[in-house]
C-alpha cells in the first residue's frame, strides 16, 4: 500500500477558522460586500452610499445605508406596503412595484436633505437610460451604488426596477442598460418601449386579457386582489401614472399615532396576582365545594 498523506492533522485542526457567521448563515457575499464597503484612502471618513434592495414574499425593501465598524448605519427607507398609500393596493411585488418603491426612496432621501427642489430627477418616465448630472454652484448629486445581496443578476431582474426608480427619483447611481427589459444581448441593442410598458405594469395587463380569453376561471384566481378593487388591464398604466404623481407630491414617512395608555390593551400570559382579601376568598369556596361534593357522597351512599 502507498503513503497516504493525512491532511487534516491536528496543526490543520489548531490553525482552523471558522468563516463569518453572515456567511455560515448563507445570507452575506463578502466577496461582493467587500467592494462595496471599502472606501478610498484619500477621502478618509467620507461615507460609501449604497442603494440597498431585497425582496421578500409580499414585499420590496430598499435602503440607502453605509458601513461603520459596529455595523451599517441606515440613511434612508422605503418599503412596498407603504405603495397603498399612494394607490397601488395590489403587485406590491412586480417590477412596477419596485420601480415606485425606488422612486419613493429617492424623493425620500432628497427631501430629508433638501435637495428635492435641485435634483427632480427624470419627471416623464420614457425607460430610457437618464442619468443625473450635479448642478453647478449647488450641492453635488447624491450618489450611492447598488447592492442587490444574493439575488440573480439576469436580464429584466425586479432590483434593477428598483434601482431605475431610484435614477428617475434623483440619485446619482453609476448604471449601464445591459440588464434592463428590452435589452436585446444578440443585436446589442436595447427598446425603451419594452421597458416603459414594464414600468407601467403593462406586461400584467397583457397576461390579465391573455387570461381572460384563455381561461376565465383561472384569471378569477390568480386576479381576484384586482377584480375586487375594480382594477382592469385598460386602468393599470393610469394607477402607476397616479402613484407616481402622488409620490413626488408627498414622500416623507408619517409616523403612526401613539395610542393613549387605556386604550393599548396589553396581553398577559400569566394569571394577575391576587390580594390578600382575594385569595383567602378563593380558598374560602374551594372549601364549600369541597365539602358539598362530600356530603353529596355520603348521600348518595
Amino acid at each position: 500500500m502507498g503513503f497516504v498523506k493525512v491532511v487534516k492533522n491536528v496543526p490543520y485542526f489548531k490553525r482552523y477558522q471558522v468563516k463569518y457567521r453572515r456567511r455560515r448563515e448563507g445570507k452575506t457575499d463578502y466577496y461582493a460586500r467587500k467592494r462595496l464597503v471599502v472606501q478610498d484612502r484619500n477621502k478618509y471618513n467620507t461615507p460609501k452610499y449604497r442603494l440597498i434592495v431585497r425582496f421578500t414574499n409580499k414585499d420590496v425593501i430598499c435602503q440607502i445605508a453605509y458601513a461603520r465598524i459596529d455595523g451599517d448605519v441606515i440613511v434612508c427607507a422605503a418599503y412596498a406596503h407603504e405603495l397603498p398609500k399612494y394607490g397601488v393596493k395590489v403587485g406590491l411585488t412586480n417590477y412596477a412595484a419596485a420601480y415606485c418603491t425606488g422612486l419613493l426612496l429617492a424623493r425620500r432621501l432628497l427631501k430629508k436633505f433638501n435637495l428635492d427642489s435641485i435634483y427632480a430627477g427624470c419627471e416623464e418616465v420614457t425607460g430610457e437610460q437618464y442619468q443625473v448630472e450635479s448642478v453647478d454652484g449647488q450641492p453635488g448629486a447624491f450618489r450611492c451604488y447598488l447592492d442587490v445581496g444574493l439575488a440573480r443578476t439576469t436580464t429584466g431582474a425586479r432590483v434593477f426596477g428598483a434601482m431605475k426608480g431610484a435614477v428617475d427619483g434623483g440619485l446619482d447611481i453609476p448604471h449601464g442598460v445591459k440588464r434592463f427589459p428590452g435589452y436585446d444581448s444578440e443585436s446589442k441593442e436595447f427598446h425603451a418601449d419594452v421597458h416603459r410598458k414594464h414600468i407601467f405594469g403593462q406586461h400584467v395587463a397583457d397576461y390579465m386579457q391573455l387570461l381572460q380569453q384563455d381561461d376565465e376561471e383561472a384569471y378569477k384566481r390568480q386576479f381576484s386582489q384586482y377584480i375586487k378593487l375594480g382594477i382592469t388591464p385598460e386602468t393599470i398604466e393610469d394607477m402607476y401614472k397616479k402613484a407616481h404623481a402622488a409620490i413626488r407630491a408627498a414622500p416623507e414617512h408619517e409616523a403612526k399615532p401613539e395610542k393613549a395608555e387605556g386604550q393599548v390593551k396589553k396581553k398577559r400570559w400569566n394569571r394577575a396576582k391576587m390580594s390578600l382579601k382575594q385569595h383567602k376568598d378563593r380558598v374560602k369556596q374551594k372549601k364549600e365545594t369541597y365539602l358539598k361534593k362530600q356530603k353529596e357522597a355520603g348521600d348518595d351512599s
